[in-house]
């Protein structure tokens, strides 16, 4: 049984759909007014391990992930590069979808945008209205009336008297309440803008993402996600005004990410210590992002700096490696050992579901698979033949698979392999010599290509 662990209940639940065999997943994408930075990339990763691994449980997943084109910081950025704030958010929409293709993430099933859903925005603004959840204020902005949701904090935990105690009105907002928050906000001079019933405007952040999953999924959802710093206040907001619009509730599960680190700090364009997408794949495989993301908790913190990608890459090497052929000579392996071996790779898949299954624990599934190439390696040092190795390593590519890695075989049985046996002899040529220094150089530069050497008492053996 698929647990998961949700920001809503504070554990890990069982995994039941509003539908029989679908998913209606809503991630928030991103507000596009810059290059797209890994931190980005890690909630995207996670969001597509989690998508592929529903998917290959059986699911139809119907995943909804946004674009906010109209924001306060679009609109700053467009000013201070004297452009169309909407040409801006085009511009970068374009970017990040290949980012996304670059990293292999699969496409969203829709990427509905605030700009293209402003009927539907404002009415829910209106039915807001009629319900007595929102006000029309002097200003010709439009607020929510937190107070009238009795529920109000239970996503964050957080108590609405706390929260107002620290609140307060700031200059040119007619709000009734210091948490109530903006559904709709009067234009300002040199702003998009788009007539509504309560004067020319643009939409408030919280509401678009509301507006876009009611019109891409209907009123309830069974998964929404996102990074953890969205929890308050948008996925706060969120729940009030589409729980307070529709009398139902929203999402059943609420997923979050943790958050990307870099010297300690969370990575954000804000703090101005950022790694664009683009600058990160000019330097590293995309997979290494992946990798990456697999090598921890999707809930955690994650460091990204030089040792962790290494680390990562290293990892990488390891899984491409094993996927070449026995040598030639290979004799086969014995009755006993060769059927131990066979039934490696089905207590591989059994362990690497069980993982997953387990709030989609990536650190264990990735253990299980390494493991597997434990097992492949040792049958080949044992003398496997290709075909006996073929199965797992089919069940290796099929794991890896789920997981959106995409293994070549790094080596084969071509160039590279007679390269490596070729310094390997002149490394034993050497050892005979005792030139230890310049051996162990061969070995170490072997090594970071992901190359493991092993000295023993019958001669040196190799691996990828």
């Amino acid at each position: 049984m698929l647990r998961v662990y949700n920001t809503l209940t504070r554990k890990k639940d069982n995994f039941e759909t509003l539908e029989p065999g679908v998913v209606k997943m809503y991630v928030c994408g991103v507000t596009v007014y810059s290059d797209a930075h890994v931190g980005h990339a890690m909630s995207a990763l996670v969001f597509d391990i989690i998508r592929r691994y529903l998917e290959y449980r059986g699911f139809e997943v119907r995943h909804i992930m946004n674009y906010t084109d109209v924001d306060d910081k679009i609109i700053a950025r467009a000013n201070q590069l004297k452009q169309d704030p909407i040409k801006l958010a085009q511009h970068y929409i374009e970017d990040y979808s290949r980012n996304l293709q670059d990293l292999n993430i699969l496409p969203a099933t829709r990427n509905p945008r605030a700009t293209q859903t402003m009927n539907e925005i404002q009415a829910m603004v209106k039915g807001l209205i009629d319900k007595g959840y929102a006000y029309p204020a002097s200003n010709g902005d439009v607020y929510f009336r937190v107070t009238k949701d009795k529920d109000y904090g239970k996503l964050s935990g957080r108590k609405l008297e706390d929260m107002q105690a620290g609140a307060r009105i700031e200059v040119g907002e007619a709000k009734e309440n210091p948490m109530d928050f903006a559904l709709w906000k009067a234009s300002k001079p040199g702003e998009p803008a788009w007539d509504s019933p309560w004067g020319k405007g643009r939409p408030g952040w919280h509401i678009e993402c509301s507006a876009m999953n009611l019109a891409e999924l209907g009123e309830q959802i069974d998964i929404h996600g996102g990074g953890n710093d969205l929890i308050f206040p948008h996925h706060e907001n969120e729940i009030a005004q589409s729980e307070s619009f529709t009398g139902k509730p929203f999402a059943r599960y609420w997923i979050h990410n943790g958050m990307l680190q870099l010297g300690g700090e969370k990575m954000s364009k804000s703090l101005g210590n950022i790694v664009s997408i683009q600058e990160f794949l000019s330097k590293r495989d995309a997979d290494v992002m992946r990798m990456l993301v697999l090598n921890g908790s999707y809930r955690a913190p994650l460091m990204f700096n030089e040792g962790t990608l290494d680390a990562a890459e290293k990892s990488l090497s390891r899984l491409n490696s094993v996927l070449r052929p026995a040598p030639a000579s290979a004799k086969g392996l014995p009755g006993e050992a060769a059927s131990g071996f066979a039934a490696q790779a089905e207590t591989t898949r059994k362990s690497f579901i069980d993982a997953m299954d387990d709030d989609f624990n990536t650190p264990l599934a990735m253990a299980a698979l390494f493991e597997l190439i434990k097992g492949i390696n040792t049958a080949r040092d044992q003398g496997a033949t290709t075909e006996q190795l073929k199965p797992s390593q089919e069940a290796l590519r099929e794991l890896t698979g789920v997981l959106g890695l995409r293994l070549a075989d790094k080596a084969g049985s071509g160039d590279a392999d007679k390269f490596v046996d070729l310094l390997v002899e002149v490394r034993s040529e050497v050892r005979k010599q005792k030139l230890w220094q310049l051996s162990d150089l061969i070995r170490d530069k072997l090594n970071s290509l992901g190359v493991t050497i092993e000295d023993t008492k019958e001669g040196t053996t190799w691996r990828w």
